[in-house]
């Protein structure tokens, strides 16, 4: 049995973050600690509680947050993503956690999945204070991917679209938004895959979460590049597991930035698309976690 209280984390420029934090029944404390956020687009609501419950169990304090503009964080405008804003904050979580009485500050570990996965990469290369990595089917090259996603012939139209949101901006009118996830190409949709589809509808309250996502976020995306932050990690142990059948942060892509990190390192390479981990693979993908994050976390009970 674990425990969930629902705290809210005070940020310098005056927002809060909405979290839970997870807090297994009778444990003794201090605790050892993960912290664990969603990725593009997401909010703890998506698929991502279960995997939380399952770390508390096994002993730790887990704190899951939604990055500003999204779910019950404050922030506006809504649904807009910036990845090196949603890092700076994430380094506030992990101060905030460090505060916790039940929580034993030396020993925290990170947890990130997707784009998330891409932020514990450059946290865990930039902040010393995490202890452990793992890195889920992660964002490791926005360019990348990004010339998959559009072809050559769109590109120098989609620059416009990002130049005239701007202009309009600075203008005074609102950020244009396009939708989050449709199967349908002429919809212009952040993701169109039909993995993206299924998991970002049917999981997320409805007040809770829109099927929108403002322009610029997708120009940010398409120049973050957490690889090359990759190689800094070390000497903290990172884990990635990537999926072989992922098209949304493509294989090939993670795999050539995991061969870029240094030791201590591991690869867990599991069957099944982006999405797989937190459903079908889901006891596979919460294990290896598990076991990683006892390696380093629980050196004393290893031994």
């Amino acid at each position: 049995m674990t425990e969930r209280i629902d705290v809210r984390i005070p940020l310098p420029d005056g927002i809060e973050l909405a979290a839970w934090l997870f807090l297994p029944e009778n444990a003794d404390g201090p605790l050892p600690a993960i912290t664990m956020a969603h990725g593009f687009g997401g909010t703890r609501y998506h698929g991502i509680e279960h995997i939380a419950r399952r770390f508390s169990e096994a002993g730790y304090a887990v704190l899951l947050h939604d990055h500003r503009n999204f779910g019950d964080s404050e922030g506006t405008p809504r649904q807009d993503i910036d990845p090196y804003q949603q890092i700076a904050d994430w380094r506030w979580v992990i101060t905030y956690l460090g505060t916790r009485d039940e929580v034993d500050e030396q020993r925290i570990g990170i947890w990130g999945s997707s784009y998330a996965g891409g932020h514990a990469l450059v946290l865990g290369a930039t902040d010393r204070r995490i202890k452990a990595v793992y890195s889920q089917v992660p964002t490791v090259s926005g360019y990348e991917t990004g010339l998959r996603r559009i072809p050559p012939h769109e590109v120098r139209s989609l620059d416009e679209r990002f130049n005239q949101d701007e202009r309009d901006q600075l203008a005074g009118k609102p950020p244009v938004y396009v939708p989050f996830v449709d199967a349908n190409p002429d919809n212009q949709a952040a993701y169109r895959q039909q993995g993206a589809v299924d998991f970002y509808l049917n999981w997320a309250p409805e007040d809770k979460w829109t099927n929108e996502v403002t322009l610029q976020s997708n120009r940010r995306a398409r120049t973050y590049e957490p690889g090359q932050w990759i190689s800094r990690i070390a000497p903290t142990p990172l884990l990635m597991l990537v999926a072989k059948d992922d098209d949304v942060a493509p294989t090939d892509i993670a795999l050539d930035g995991f061969n870029r990190a240094r030791e201590p390192k591991k690869l867990v390479f599991m069957d099944g698309n982006h999405f797989s981990p937190y459903v079908e693979q889901f006891e596979l993908s919460s294990s290896a976690a598990i076991d990683w994050f006892d390696t380093h976390l629980k050196p004393a009970q290893k031994q």
